[in-house]
């Protein structure tokens, strides 16, 4: 075949789809496809694609944050309804060749293996397979910075101390929790249906801050609000790298999750990936099936541009800045970040390629900041990537 996507998430269902469409052979593996996607996936409605069906939209709400003092976001979020979504993107593999299997291992010459010792080949492969990534078999160096968190679903009336209707709460740094140690924040976005998620989440931290800690903080939390979840209440357990480096199998293209598309910053990677499952399908097209390496070496560019890998390393220092800053100091840092003018916040979230605007929302933090917080953005551009944080925080 010309394309095999290995993993069958919403990033390689899309891919998947749009290499389909555009007249290549595809196949998609997954250990069991079709199985229900139970992530909780969203995106800022400013970046909702045109062909998205309106139904795949669960709810909207107006972002706000609570670092020292109240921030309004100023655009809107959409929470996405994840069985529309797949419903959706999975209607769009019409023509491709579906798959049921564990791959275990590539071998660079578009051969993939399976768990059960089969092998599908194609000549292109793409690794799409999420923080697993299944075709890339280097070995972890050091542990990974990740994201946590620990949440439970409630009905609207009972989140009502913490979000008005059509609100979301994307962080609330305050320690109404009563622990010290490292920071973590609240997180609630409405589902629709009536439906709320609490979330207590530790934007980054390495190694992961463990479960333990975020569902003890959130009940606190929540009762501190006079919030009491009630017992059997469904709750979300949360947990991926923001660290890993750039997928470099060899003859294999790392996309979603795996690429990492995943912003350092916010963990978000939904929207980039279905935005770019077109491109990278036409970078295929154009050059499959007469030259294959061309194929590979043209998507590469398309998913890493110069660009892109630029302003992801110029986030990878702003994560190793939160990573070495006191805990005492975040929501200081963050209460800098989000009085920036909204083009620097917007920017700095959600534009993977944009260089001129990267350097433009730093510089403005950077000069509006006070001494001690400069130094804190600085010191990591200067320094080897920080081993652990257990060290610096015992209160886990």
């Amino acid at each position: 075949m010309d394309v095999l996507v290995v993993g069958g998430g919403p990033a390689g269902t899309a891919l998947a789809g749009a290499c389909g469409r555009v007249g290549l052979s595809t196949g998609l593996v997954d250990l069991a496809p079709g199985r229900p996607w139970t992530a909780t996936y969203g995106m800022w409605s400013r970046e909702l694609l045109a062909d998205l069906p309106a139904d795949v939209v669960a709810a909207r709400a107006a972002g706000r944050v609570t670092a020292l003092t109240d921030h309004h976001l100023g655009w809107e979020y959409a929470v996405l309804d994840v069985p529309a979504l797949q419903r959706h993107l999975t209607d769009g593999l019409a023509g491709v060749t579906v798959y049921a299997g564990r791959v275990v291992g590539a071998s660079g010459n578009g051969a993939v293996t399976l768990a059960d010792g089969s092998q599908l080949r194609a000549s292109v492969v793409v690794d799409a397979g999420g923080q697993a990534r299944p075709l890339n078999a280097r070995r972890q160096r050091r542990t990974r910075a990740a994201q946590t968190a620990y949440g439970v679903f409630v009905d609207e009336a009972a989140a009502a101390p913490l979000i008005v209707p059509g609100e979301a709460l994307f962080m609330d740094w305050r320690q109404d929790h009563g622990e010290a140690g490292w920071p973590t924040f609240l997180y609630v976005v409405p589902l629709g249906g009536g439906r709320v998620l609490l979330e207590e989440t530790s934007l980054a931290r390495r190694p992961g801050l463990p479960m333990s800690t975020l569902r003890r903080r959130l009940y606190a939390r929540l009762a501190h609000h006079g919030v009491i979840p009630p017992d059997g209440v469904a709750t979300e357990k949360v947990a991926f790298p923001v660290d890993q480096p750039r997928h470099r199998a060899p003859g294999v293209l790392g996309f979603g999750a795996a690429a990492p598309l995943i912003h350092p910053a916010t963990g978000f990677s939904l929207a980039a990936s279905l935005r770019l499952a077109p491109q990278v399908a036409a970078a295929f097209a154009a050059h499959l099936p007469d030259d294959p390496d061309r194929a590979l070496a043209e998507a590469r560019n398309t998913v890493w541009p110069l660009s892109a890998r630029v302003v992801h390393h110029v986030r990878r220092v702003g994560l190793e800045a939160l990573l070495r800053m006191p805990p005492a100091e975040v929501p200081g840092f963050f209460e800098q970040f989000f009085a920036l003018p909204e083009s620097h916040r917007w920017t700095y979230l959600t534009a993977r390629d944009d260089v001129r605007g990267i350097v433009e929302a730093m510089t403005c933090l950077f000069r509006t900041s006070n001494g001690r917080l400069r130094g804190h953005l600085v010191k990591p551009a200067l320094l080897p990537p920080l081993q652990t944080n257990d060290h610096a925080t015992s209160h886990v």
